[in-house]
């Protein structure tokens, strides 16, 4: 096998020797280690990982014993890079190009990908696979040892260089930042879109968020930019209200002191009937039978974002949904369709509109990746962006 070279010319149709940082064990730190990466199928890009940040959903598959937990596996989905190499059928991108992979496909053949309706792509639909989408049961690393190491999300970019599938790459300018850019391959889109896609909020509404983290934030900076007035915070941690305000949120209520009301009550009270828009970034079904009741009848609707233990039930009364007439959807990536609407945001951000800046807490080189773990865990930062050449 060769060797990393300089020039993909050189790499091309090869296998890559590089750095990545594996998760062996659940829980435990990563190691960095020397694999190799198989050259692309068809249909497949490798790409020179620039940056990329560390997400919660990362965090949960690193903690998680039990499938869909895989272990030997290569985390990472927030992400950019620079293709180095294309498989055969591949004619969206080339060689050199900047590209954010995202883990929600978008093949752009599909029934589902070519209507504006959706974002759930019926030909290579979203699943948490440890194999490549297109050819399963395959992986494209594998240890020096010539054990295999297992994919996530589809990106696996705790490495320098990683093999994506065509469905889930998308072209972006390449003279924006790449430590701003890489934010919007996961947690900060879903959060904007969400807002502006999946809900449409309108000016002049008022919108309540359940859990201020960074999903939540960017849910506020979303409803922000689509003009809403009034932008409720919820969480347990009162200092989120400060944070939060950054953000456009402009009332607080603190979930765990709202006295002998419920939060729903408390909301429905301030706002005399409900928010226009609820959205539940946490991943409680509590918490999204809450953001239902304080949803204004009529015409309010309640997004789902945050993710739950599997097998976890909501319960609503069937009466209640039949008089009120309020909306409950569930919302992947935001209902953003990755190929049309990420380039939108990111001249939204170029246009000083989108302020992803502002997101952005810590930056580390790869070898301290472990440290952004640790700043995650104790709620020290937002989004921490991991430079693989820094």
């Amino acid at each position: 096998m060769e060797e990393k070279k300089s020039s993909s010319h050189e790499t091309a149709g090869k296998p890559i020797r590089c750095r990545a940082a594996i998760s062996r064990v659940a829980g435990e730190p990563l190691v960095i280690e020397e694999i190799f990466v198989a050259p692309p199928m068809p249909r497949e890009v490798r790409i020179r990982i620039i940056c990329t940040s560390l997400c919660h959903s990362d965090v949960t598959f690193w903690k998680m014993k039990d499938f869909p937990g895989v272990f030997p596996r290569i985390l990472g989905h927030e992400a950019i890079g620079i293709v180095e190499s294309v498989g055969e059928g591949v004619d969206e991108v080339t060689e050199g190009d900047t590209v954010i992979p995202i883990f929600l496909p978008d093949c752009r053949e599909c029934a589902d990908c070519k209507s504006k309706k959706s974002n759930l792509c019926s030909k290579l639909p979203f699943k948490v696979s440890p194999f490549m989408p297109r050819h399963d049961q395959t992986t494209r690393f594998i240890d020096l040892n010539g054990h295999p190491i297992y994919h996530f999300l589809s990106v696996s970019s705790f490495s320098e260089y990683t093999v994506v599938d065509i469905a889930h790459l998308t072209k972006v300018d390449p003279t924006i930042p790449p430590n701003r850019a890489c934010l919007l391959s996961c947690g900060i889109s879903t959060g904007v879109g969400a807002a502006w896609r999946s809900a449409d909020v309108e000016a002049g509404s008022t919108v309540a968020i359940f859990g201020l983290g960074s999903i939540g934030l960017a849910v506020a900076e979303g409803a922000r930019l689509c003009g809403a007035t009034r932008i409720i915070g919820v969480d347990v941690n009162p200092d989120k209200f400060e944070v939060g305000k950054k953000f456009g949120v402009t009332d607080f209520v603190n979930g765990a002191n709202s006295g002998d009301k419920s939060v729903s009550q408390v909301i429905n009270e301030m706002t005399g009937g409900g928010a226009d828009y609820c959205f539940e970034c946490v991943g409680r079904a509590s918490l999204v039978q809450e953001a239902y009741a304080c949803c204004r009848k009529g015409w309010g609707k309640t997004v789902v974002l945050g993710v739950d233990k599997p097998g976890s039930q909501v319960t609503l009364s069937a009466t209640d949904v039949l008089h009120s007439g309020k909306t409950l959807q569930g919302s992947l990536f935001g209902g953003l369709k990755p190929k049309s609407d990420i380039p939108v945001l990111l001249k939204r951000y170029t246009d000083k509109e989108l302020e992803l800046d502002k997101f952005v807490t810590h930056e580390i080189g790869f070898d301290d990746i472990n440290k952004a773990f640790d700043l995650l865990l104790e709620g020290c930062c937002l989004r921490c962006v991991i430079w693989m050449d820094k």
